[in-house]
This record gives C-alpha cells, sequence and structure tokens, in this order.
C-alpha cells in the first residue's frame, strides 16, 4: 500500500508594529481561502521577535506555502526571515504582499528571494495561487497583479476576531477602499475610485461583534464621510445600540460635514467618538503644490462646531517637510489647531513611501531621504539637516508631552501667551540638551523634566508648578509624584562631572 502524500497546507504570517494591532489584511486572505481555509493557518508577531523564533515557529506548522504581509514598520525583519526561510526549507513556496513590495519591485533586491509578489489587493489573487500551486499548475509569472476585487464578493474577515482579540486588541473594521483625492505623499492617492463593501452585510457583521462584546471598532477607511448617506447610516447603526465603553474611530475629510451628519454626531456621548482628521498642512501654496485640496475655512469651521457642540475627541494630522514648506510655516500651521481647541495634533516626519509621486518634487526642492525605512525626510531647501533633527525631536516631544493628555495644565502652562510650537520646541531642545534623549522618558520622569524648565528657566513659581502638574496627575486618576522632593534630588552638587550629574537625575 502506498504512503498517502502529505496534507499541504499554507501558514498567513505577518510583523505587526506593537501586540494590540491585529492583522486585518490577513484575515481578509484568510476568509477568502474558500475550501482551502481549513489548511491555512494565520500566525502573528510582532517586530520586536526574533526572525529566528518567528521561522521556528512557522516551520512547526510543516507549511508547504509561507504568505506574508510586508509593510513600512516590518520590511527589514521580513527580510532577514525570508533569508532564513530560504535557508532552513528551500522546498517551501513563499508568497509576499503588502504595499512595501506593490511598488518598486526591481529596487528591492531581496525580493529575489522569494518566489511570487502578489501587487495590490490578495483577498482573490493569493488564494487562487494557492490553488494553482496545489493542483501543480504554477504560474510562470512571478509578479501578479492582484487588481480590484469586487467587494461584494468578498467574504468578511469579522468573525476571524476571537474572543482574546475582542478584549485585548485594536479591531480594524471598514466600509470602503479607495480614496478619491490624490495627495502625493499618500498611497491611496494611486486608487483611483472609492468602493464600497454592501452595507446590509457589513452592518449584519458589526451587530455579530457587538453581541460578542466588542467595544472599540477603528474605522479604516481613508474618507469616512464621503458618501454622506452611508456615513449616517453607519453612525444611525451605533448610535441605536449605543452601550458603555463603545467607541468608534473614524478618518475623516475636514471640509466635508452638512448638517444631516453634524445633527447625528452631537448625539453620541463624550469620549464615545474619535475623528483623526487629516490637515497635514496649513500653507495653501504647499497644499496645492501635492495636490491636497482642502477648504481651509470650512475645516476650521467644521472643527469649531465639533469643540463646541459635541463630545467628539479630535485627533488631527501634520506633516513636517513637504516640498517648500518652511518650519516657521509648519509651526503657525500647528499653533491655528491648538488655538481651535483640538485634543490632539500627531505630528510626523514626511516619508517617501514606494510608490508615491511625492519624490517628483525631490530635485527642486532639494529633498533627501533616509535610503531605507521609514524612508523619512533628512532635509530639504527649506529646512536643513539640523533643523530637521530638532524638529524631529520636537515631534517626539510634542507627542509624549501634548498628545499623551498626562500634563495638559503643565503644557498649557508653558505655551502661556506664546506660540505652542516655538515655546515646546525650546523646551525640546533643553530636554535633549538636559537628558540626552527625548524618547523613552517614564511619565514621572517627564512631569519632573517639565516642572524644572517651568522653574528654573522660565522663572516659574516653584510651588504652583509643583501643585498644577501634581493636579494633572490626580485629574488622570493617578497617584501624583513628589514633585518638590524630586527636583531637590535633581540639583547635583556643584562640581561634578556632567555624567554624574546626570546620574543623579
Amino acid at each position: 500500500m502506498q504512503d498517502q502524500a502529505p496534507v499541504q497546507t499554507v501558514v498567513l504570517a505577518t510583523l505587526n508594529a506593537k501586540y494590540p494591532h491585529a492583522a486585518f489584511g490577513l484575515r481578509y486572505l484568510l476568509a477568502n481561502m474558500a475550501e482551502l481555509r481549513e489548511r491555512t493557518h494565520l500566525r502573528e508577531f510582532t517586530i520586536h521577535d526574533r526572525p529566528l523564533d518567528i521561522a521556528e515557529a512557522i516551520l512547526a506548522e510543516r507549511p508547504s506555502i509561507v504568505g506574508l504581509g510586508v509593510y513600512i514598520w516590518n520590511v527589514e525583519q521580513t527580510r532577514a526571515l525570508v533569508e532564513l526561510l530560504n535557508r532552513l526549507a528551500p522546498e517551501l513556496t513563499l508568497v509576499v504582499g503588502g504595499p512595501e513590495v506593490s511598488h518598486e519591485i526591481d529596487d528591492q533586491p531581496w525580493l529575489a528571494e522569494v518566489d511570487y509578489i502578489i501587487q495590490g489587493e490578495a483577498d482573490r489573487a493569493f488564494p487562487e495561487l494557492c490553488a494553482r500551486i496545489m493542483s501543480g499548475r504554477r504560474p510562470l509569472n512571478r509578479v501578479i497583479d492582484g487588481g480590484l476585487p469586487d467587494l461584494a464578493s468578498l467574504g468578511l474577515p469579522y468573525s476571524l476576531y476571537n474572543e482574546h482579540d475582542l478584549r485585548h486588541r485594536v479591531l480594524y473594521v471598514e466600509a470602503s477602499r479607495g480614496c478619491p483625492y490624490r495627495c502625493e505623499f499618500c498611497l491611496s492617492s494611486l486608487d483611483k475610485r472609492v468602493r464600497a463593501f454592501p452595507l446590509d452585510e457589513l452592518l449584519a457583521a458589526f451587530d455579530e461583534l457587538l453581541d460578542r462584546g466588542a467595544r472599540r471598532f477603528k474605522f479604516v477607511d481613508r474618507t469616512f464621510n464621503l458618501d454622506i448617506e452611508r456615513s449616517a447610516a453607519i453612525l444611525e447603526f451605533f448610535l441605536a445600540r449605543m452601550r458603555p465603553g463603545l467607541f468608534l474611530h473614524f478618518e475623516m475629510v475636514p471640509d466635508r460635514l452638512p448638517e444631516g451628519l453634524r445633527d447625528l454626531i452631537a448625539q453620541f456621548p463624550a469620549g464615545s467618538l474619535q475623528f483623526e482628521v487629516g490637515i497635514q498642512t496649513l500653507d495653501d501654496e504647499v497644499g496645492k503644490r501635492i495636490a491636497r485640496r482642502q477648504n481651509i475655512p470650512r475645516t476650521f469651521e467644521n472643527l469649531q462646531f465639533l469643540r463646541e457642540h459635541t463630545g467628539v475627541h479630535l485627533h488631527t494630522d501634520l506633516i513636517i517637510g513637504l516640498p517648500g514648506e518652511t518650519a516657521e510655516s509648519f509651526g503657525a500651521g500647528l499653533d491655528r489647531l491648538i488655538a481651535a481647541g483640538v485634543q490632539e495634533v500627531q505630528v510626523g516626519l514626511l516619508k517617501r513611501l514606494r510608490g508615491t509621486p511625492i519624490a517628483r518634487h525631490a530635485a527642486e526642492f532639494g529633498m533627501v531621504f533616509e535610503p531605507r525605512t521609514p524612508y523619512g525626510v533628512l532635509s530639504s531647501h527649506a529646512i536643513d539637516f539640523a533643523t530637521m533633527q530638532r524638529l524631529r525631536r520636537f515631534a517626539q516631544v510634542w507627542d509624549a508631552f501634548w498628545n499623551r493628555g498626562d500634563l495638559p495644565s503643565g503644557m498649557r502652562r508653558l505655551w502661556r501667551e506664546g506660540s505652542p510650537f516655538e515655546r515646546t520646541l525650546a523646551f525640546s531642545d533643553w530636554l535633549f540638551a538636559e537628558a540626552g534623549r527625548v524618547h523613552s522618558i517614564s511619565l514621572e520622569n517627564r512631569a519632573r523634566y517639565l516642572a524644572q524648565y517651568l522653574i528654573e528657566t522660565l522663572g516659574e513659581s516653584s510651588d504652583e508648578v509643583c501643585a498644577m502638574i501634581e493636579g494633572d496627575f490626580k485629574s488622570n486618576g493617578r497617584r501624583a509624584p513628589r514633585l518638590a522632593r524630586q527636583l531637590q534630588r535633581a540639583t547635583a552638587p556643584v562640581g561634578l562631572p556632567e555624567r554624574q550629574r546626570r546620574h543623579l537625575r
């Protein structure tokens, strides 16, 4: 009697940026594996896992095909993983897909080590490729165009979120794909049309998630409020099912908020909605240069309405280093957003994502980018390298000291009647000189550094500053540190070398 051939199996894997993140794309692939679904295993790792340990876990599944999701945050680790898998199991068929390998393939020599590359959306292309390989009909072309699958024909992935995901991870959902805008820094600008999932099926899936205990939904749609009727239907669905702990995150077009949508949004309890509002730049000329279209006066009207008449948490985005934009122009935009009362301004340095048209401005505006991920801008005619480094540190300080919401009173005291940008930049420079870094600083030490700067550099009252910052801790439900005592300890005896003074701090 002849031995039966071993069952061929598939492993879908990726390295998430953080453990609470869930691999949304891989769940779509698994949901559409059809007859191969029972033979497909999903394995998630993080960029902090060692490639050798990941290879061991994948090979323990004894797969014949391995599909890897490749993104800007994991490409270096994935490349190392591919090298290991090729050496440990050369018989494996390796398939990669995702934004990082969908463009500029010839500029990535490591891709020669994989068997197939799927460009674009792989929901249909990956299952079809696996079926062909397993039936012995391997495609000759190793680069496969995933195309734009009909969303109505796709299986939805939401039942694949397990109970652990519901309790401990971000639940990504989407109502549409694509973006009608052509912002040159964004990969979504390459997708020429917006496609929507059938609403009834989608809402039924959301209802099932709610019944299973899901409370936090992060919509990844680029333009959630583009189709007002669909937006309203989704908001009405969740409003009718409002319960404690329900939280919804949407990415919104900033200048599109008609009355009907406003009325619905105003009915949500405070803290249940977060809008990510992609401002990116408030310099009209820069916006036109990169095909970023927005009605700025209307944007600020909408922000004012949301702050004054709703409980929405406003998360806005600004980019440093866009072609022709100066540090001063960027700072003026940030100050305008703070004056408008938004709770967060996420500051990011421009990245030259593979495939995006932003690189066409490089020569004219002297833009230099990192050759490896995250492909951040290093300098331009408008911002030299030294200033860009200061702004890079500013972005980290801004996020840690303001966006996280731990020290709001202390930061407002830092700004006083001046420019939030200029005063935070000065504090960032001081912090870097004082601590030798601006990242990985604990909350208690952040509070101490801020108090020290306010008292020693700006001449604020020690008693007032300590009471104010300790009040920030208490208002956030945390035990307040004894700042006055910590500041005394931070004062080193005269004459000690700098290295020892820093140790005492």
